[in-house]
């Protein structure tokens, strides 16, 4: 099942392994203004996260031009935005809540997810992600269509391979809105 790879260091590792990639990709490039890209990563403090791996978790990868200063941050597999929960919590407590206040009160119990912030996740799936111009630009790939009122767990039906490969497609797929803003409310 996919809640065993929030208990799996591989995943982890795996998701870790693909941030460099990506940010590695970004430091190649140049700044708008032509500048050289120095790191300038942003701290983190990730929740729904192992103890073992906690520390490679710790920073999202981003760069500061040296000429302008201005941000450059690369995607990320591993974070949803500026979210203090993992991605991965995100995608799978969302899929497995649907609603349902049983499921609700294990994957809360499981992933020290307070019911409320599930319920904010789940409203954010079935109202704003549709209207986000990553869905709008890539709804009409899928046939048939997703059922947009069981977001996220019909579109990770929709990739292919076991649920690791499943997730990891999704979380790529998804990484295009970690850097931009989105709303994803988690309250305090």
């Amino acid at each position: 099942m996919c809640h065993a790879l929030l208990q799996d260091p591989k995943f982890f590792r795996l998701l870790l392994s693909i941030d460099e990639e990506l940010a590695a990709e970004v430091h190649a490039g140049r700044c708008a203004c032509g500048g050289v890209l120095h790191r300038a990563d942003y701290p983190r403090k990730p929740r729904a996260c192992l103890n073992e791996v906690r520390s490679d978790f710790e920073s999202r990868f981003s760069f500061c031009c040296a000429d302008c200063r201005k941000r450059k941050t690369s995607t990320s597999v591993r974070f949803l935005g500026r979210r203090v929960y993992l991605a991965l919590a995100v995608v799978l407590g969302s899929a497995r809540h649907a609603g349902q206040n049983p499921a609700a009160a294990r994957i809360s119990a499981t992933l020290e997810i307070p019911v409320r912030t599930l319920q904010r996740w789940r409203a954010w799936w079935s109202g704003q992600f549709a209207l986000t111009p990553l869905w709008r630009a890539s709804c009409a790939r899928f046939m048939p269509p997703v059922a947009s009122n069981s977001f996220p767990a019909s579109l990770l039906e929709r990739f292919a391979g076991n649920a690791a490969e499943a997730l990891m497609r999704l979380l790529v797929f998804l990484s295009p809105i970690t850097v931009r803003p989105i709303t994803l409310r988690e309250g305090r």
